[in-house]
């Protein structure tokens, strides 16, 4: 499976559509990038389950700004609508294979779980009161 070019008008379709998605914000002046490429396309090839997916940072700059992505390359995994990982950088081949995994073996309802203890813990923080 070849990867699916992300662009403002689709992202939101294919994350809603898609339980698992690899998203690599990247640029073609970028030598990193160019150099995360063939890794990326064949960890694409071996997980044909999942759908890799990548953003010109270029072309699709108000995607890139709505994400805060600051360096590139960037590796995302969303995972039931979570983004369940986020860090700039060229993965090793190794490393990538271990960062799948890891997202594979999430338990989603735990993580959904964490965030909302997170969120009512955040908004149940009271203000210091005066004495």
């Amino acid at each position: 499976m070849s990867t699916v070019e992300l662009t403002k008008e689709n992202f939101d379709q294919v994350v809603s559509e898609n339980d698992f998605v690899l998203i690599d914000f990247w640029a073609s002046w970028c030598g990193p990038c160019r150099q995360f490429a063939p890794v990326y396309e064949g960890a694409a090839e071996r997980h044909q389950d999942l759908v890799f997916a990548k953003v010109d940072t270029e072309a699709q700059q108000e995607l890139a700004a709505a994400f805060e992505i600051r360096s590139i390359p960037t590796l995302m995994i969303v995972r039931d609508n979570v983004a369940v990982f986020a860090q700039p950088g060229a993965l090793p081949e190794a490393a990538l294979e271990d960062v799948i995994g890891q997202a594979r073996a999430l338990n989603m309802d735990q993580v959904r779980k964490s965030i909302e203890e997170a969120r009512s813990g955040a908004a149940g923080a009271e203000a210091p009161t005066e004495a």
